[in-house]
């Protein structure tokens, strides 16, 4: 039987395929308003998550003293979708998406403070690890473009402020479906002012494209929920870059993207790293087992 970090950490990789083919997907899009883009990104996800609720009979009520934690992580996750989204207009896609995963760093932090949940030397060494991985593979260079690199390292501390409210909801007892409905809706209504003064006509390849953005977004969105609920960040935040290989993947046979000797180093030590981690917390969890059988 799978243990909880386990199950984390395979859906923390569902979450990282989901939102690697979110990003192909807006991509795609071409050139549209990121918050226009960003609104789809949530209208398939609000749906699907209703839907879920419906089926699992959820009330839409939030439980008494939760209001607080989700809406700090939808005010944090929709702040990250826009600056994520503004870097990508303005910044080259591999700095962009460099920067957004400095997420599990503020996710790690939060949690300390939030949550009080430590994490030892190798978990520190292994995020740092891998953040040098997700380096050799995109080397940015925004030196003269400090405003866009700024927003965008915003948009990974909103990021990990988002994901450790989800953590602390989850450990309350919340729902995954309604943190995902509530997430969803508040990003759209959000959204909407922009859109009334700023709607770009679109074509149908580029509603498809959106629309499947959305849809993608929603499996990044539940996977990251669950796997959140599952393990803290110190355990499972090293996995999320992995993201960086599903889009070197998806650059690969959508884009003939072709990766150079250093991008490959870099997915190496990604890989690298997270099978050493799981290897590790495998004997960890060994160990304290044997003590308690003795």
């Amino acid at each position: 039987m799978l243990s909880e970090k386990s199950k984390a950490i395979g859906f923390i990789l569902l979450a990282a395929f989901g939102f690697a083919l979110m990003s192909t997907f807006v991509h795609l899009a071409g050139d549209l308003p990121p918050i226009q883009k960003a609104f789809f990104r949530n209208l398939v996800a609000m749906f699907v998550a209703a839907g879920v609720m419906a089926r699992e009979k959820v009330s839409p009520r939030w439980k008494k003293g939760d209001l607080p934690l989700l809406l700090m992580r939808s005010i944090c996750g929709t702040l990250g979708i826009f600056f994520n989204f503004y870097a990508i207009d303005h910044l080259l896609l591999a700095d962009a998406n460099i920067l957004n995963k400095m997420s599990p760093f503020f996710a790690i932090l939060f949690s300390f403070i939030m949550l009080r949940e430590r994490a030892n030397a190798l978990q520190y060494l292994a995020v740092l690890a891998a953040f040098g991985g997700s380096m050799l593979i995109v080397r940015p260079g925004f030196s003269a473009e400090a405003f866009p690199a700024i927003i965008g390292l915003l948009g990974g501390v909103s990021a990990g402020a988002a994901y450790t409210a989800v953590r602390a909801l989850t450990q309350r007892g919340e729902e995954s479906a309604r943190i995902v409905f509530f997430f969803s809706a508040f990003s759209m209504l959000a959204c909407v002012p922009s859109m009334l003064f700023n709607f770009h006509p679109m074509t149908v390849q580029q509603t498809l494209c959106l629309l499947g953005a959305g849809a993608a977004a929603t499996l990044g969105q539940f996977g990251m929920t669950l796997a959140y609920s599952h393990a803290p960040a110190k355990e499972i935040s090293v996995f999320d870059y992995t993201q960086v290989l599903f889009s070197a993947v998806l650059g690969f046979f959508l884009f003939d993207q072709v990766p150079d000797g250093w991008s490959v180093l870099g997915y190496v030590v990604i890989c690298g790293v997270s099978v050493l981690v799981f290897f590790y917390d495998r004997v960890m969890e060994s160990r304290e087992q044997a003590r308690g059988g003795v």
